[in-house]
């Protein structure tokens, strides 16, 4: 005896959710300021306290989060070479936004080629990590590097969110020019 048709599609249906729940992408990218020399930048320091609110009191409630995002950050900085300093004025000042946003899902692409026959739109949490390096001197943005990617379950859960902490830091400095 064979399975049904639709029995099929649903088994199908499923296993793509829970893919694509499992292992949401995330989306990074980066710019950099043309003419911007990166061998002169040894030092850095994070921004005065009152300039890392994300307005989420999730997120800034949670002493975790942003303990974890400058430990990450500044382990991937030391590993490229940069010092991290405070006393006197730093060459780079870096700072981060972070933001938590639902939205709406509505499997345009399932419908189109019939993956799920009866799919509904889905409400779920999206974040975005944006890491800042302003030069100092100049006070202009010299570099900048963001995640966007889904945050669903993941804001309650303190083992997950330091896991995608982990793996949006890494990603986004992966994009941070090298010093030569």
């Amino acid at each position: 005896m064979y399975p049904s048709p639709r029995l099929g599609r649903f088994a199908a249906a499923a296993i793509s959710a829970l893919t694509l729940t499992g292992c949401a992408s995330m989306n990074v990218s980066s710019y950099v300021e043309r003419g911007i020399d990166f061998t002169q930048y040894h030092t850095y320091n994070w921004a005065p306290d009152d300039q890392l609110a994300t307005g989420d009191p999730r997120l800034d409630n949670n002493p975790f989060f942003l303990e974890r995002l400058q430990a990450d950050v500044e382990k991937h900085l030391a590993t490229r070479g940069f010092e991290k300093t405070t006393s006197g004025t730093p060459e780079l000042l870096v700072h981060y936004h972070a933001s938590i946003n639902q939205r709406l899902d509505v499997n345009g692409a399932d419908r189109k080629y019939n993956y799920c026959g009866d799919c509904k739109p889905s409400v779920y949490e999206a974040g975005t990590l944006l890491i800042d390096f302003v030069d100092t001197r100049t006070n202009k943005l010299a570099w900048r590097g963001w995640a966007e990617g889904s945050m669903d379950g993941i804001i309650d859960n303190q083992a997950w969110m330091e896991k995608k902490i982990d793996e949006a830091v890494t990603r986004i400095l992966e994009k941070f020019p090298r010093r030569l």
